[in-house]
């Protein structure tokens, strides 16, 4: 009897044995294909799509694929690629660089309840692919994707000195070493400078374009005499040298916009085509519109016609203000096109604008759209308008008197030697200024 209680205390031993061992192999087994706990650290795909692998080689077996913008859960890490988990429990292996971290997906998410209430300033279509930026501005962050014909709302402008090619190449690689841990061995670089607004009156800049060449005036300092040459010179010596920080740097102009999806950031403006008729957009007269909102409709025959308004500005990037001109289209019923029921030129203008409907009493309802104008003193005021009938007018609360507004600098009509003509041609100008 006690001989077989050992035996069987043996057995017993050996049975808890290999249970163990059975577990531990089931516990590395699972490791190696894909039953490893979660970190708890998260991050977001940036690609518009990718595949997760099964193991990190050249050539490997796609166990899955992530989407655009698509949650991750972080397993582990090896070199440049990382194990994840996604929401619907598919893991596999990705490239480190098709992943953007938490903090970036915080950053879109505060764009979008900041600007949820953000007056649309007109409706887009994108051209291409387009990345959206965290902030204006080729080199920096990225996380959502439109895809080429996307609908978008226009939300705000800016815009930056364009990084060039060696800057973003640095701070993609300067990203990419914080993710994966590494030396980044480039020091990104930037050229980004603060876009410096228009602070005081262009008047005195116009005037002082519209001087003829040569022709200085008071105050105005003599230029100093070249020194005149006393012998053999080299001409290699006496060439001045090329001074780079002097030459004008190219400019990009943002636009802010939101996606059906409700995601907000930054997009180059060049690559979204604002959606406007035709019939409207051609007489932009060379101008860029810049922004265009539907004041009303009105019934001609068996249809309903939009009555736009229009700001529009140099057709160029990098300009200081967001419009120079104002323009009101609205539909001749007789004639069955659209007419310019309101213009005005040289303004430095501001956005965002609105358009609404208020009530003038007896005068009935009529539809409205508040400017943010630049002042001669260098202010910046907010001016109403309405629309009354086919003619839009500005209206002054109490107390308000009109104000002068300043030309844009380089917008600014100048004087020439023929005065009369000009101011001749100015005037036939206006008086077809209602027709096209």
């Amino acid at each position: 009897m006690p001989f077989f209680l050992a035996s069987l205390r043996r057995l017993r031993a050996l049975q808890l044995l290999l249970m163990a061992v059975f577990l531990l192999l089931t516990f590395s087994a699972g490791c190696k294909h894909g039953k490893l706990p979660g970190t708890g650290e998260y991050m977001y795909v940036s690609a518009p799509q990718a595949n997760l692998r099964d193991h990190v080689a050249t050539v490997y077996n796609r166990v899955g694929m992530v989407k655009n913008g698509e949650r991750v859960e972080i397993l582990e890490r090896q070199k440049r690629f990382a194990r994840v988990r996604t929401d619907q429990k598919q893991e596999g292996w990705i490239e480190m660089r098709s992943l953007v971290p938490g903090e970036i997906f915080e950053q879109f998410a505060s764009m979008a309840k900041e600007n949820q209430k953000a007056p649309v300033q007109g409706k887009g279509i994108t051209r291409a692919e387009l990345n959206m930026h965290a902030s204006p501005g080729r080199e920096t962050d990225t996380l959502y994707q439109l895809a080429e014909g996307s609908k978008v709302e226009v939300l705000r402008r800016s815009t930056t000195l364009r990084a060039t090619p060696e800057e973003i190449a640095a701070h993609r690689s300067a990203e990419l070493a914080k993710l994966t841990g590494e030396q980044n061995k480039t020091t990104p670089k930037s050229a980004r400078k603060p876009v410096k607004p228009v602070t005081a009156p262009p008047a005195a800049a116009s005037k002082a374009a519209a001087a003829k060449p040569g022709e200085s005036k008071p105050g105005d300092a003599k230029p100093a005499e070249p020194p005149k040459a006393t012998g053999n010179i080299n001409p290699s010596a006496t060439k001045p040298e090329e001074n780079t920080e002097d030459k004008p740097h190219p400019m990009d102009d943002w636009w802010l916009v939101r996606d059906p999806q409700g995601h907000v950031g930054w997009v180059l403006a060049r690559m979204v085509d604002l959606e406007i008729p035709l019939d409207v957009a051609q007489y932009a007269e060379g101008q860029r519109i810049q922004a265009a909102f539907v004041l009303n409709t009105v019934h001609d025959d068996d249809k309903e016609v939009p009555q736009y308004l229009v700001l529009l500005n140099e057709n160029k990037d990098g300009l200081p203000c967001d419009f120079n001109q104002v323009r009101v289209f609205t539909w001749n019923l007789k004639k069955h096109r659209y007419e310019t029921g309101y213009r005005e030129h040289f303004i430095i203008g501001f956005l965002p604008a609105t358009v609404g409907n208020e009530d003038f009493g007896k005068e009935g309802r009529m539809p409205v759209f508040t400017l943010r104008k630049q002042n001669t003193d260098g202010s910046t005021t907010q001016r109403k308008y309405r629309l009354m009938g086919n003619v839009a007018r500005q209206v002054y609360g109490p107390g308000e008197t009109a104000q002068n507004t300043p030309h844009a600098a380089s917008t600014a009509p100048q004087k020439s030697a023929g005065g009369k003509a000009e101011k001749a041609k100015t005037e036939k100008a206006k008086g077809k200024a209602h027709k096209h």
